[in-house]
């Protein structure tokens, strides 16, 4: 997994959208007291129940690749 550039700015990018998306499909309200960890589980499981992202295999799923993949996703919008 090649880390990117500005993947944090990336990231940060990523969950602003993806409670966006979440919000506006009306299937999650987030409060200010989630966790960054929470959104990005919450949000990499939407975009893959919706086939916008492809999924990561079970086996190699963890925080740190479920924010590298939002990050890509974020860099190609």
């Amino acid at each position: 997994m090649k880390k990117l550039k500005n993947e944090k700015e990336l990231l940060k990018k990523a969950i602003d959208e993806g409670v966006k998306y979440a919000e506006k499909r009306g299937v999650v309200e987030f409060e200010a007291t989630d966790s960054a960890n929470e959104k990005v589980e919450y949000i990499y499981r939407l975009l893959i129940h919706d086939a916008v992202i492809q999924p990561i295999p079970e086996d190699q799923i963890s925080q740190k690749t479920m924010r590298h993949k939002l990050a890509i996703w974020a860099s190609k919008l």
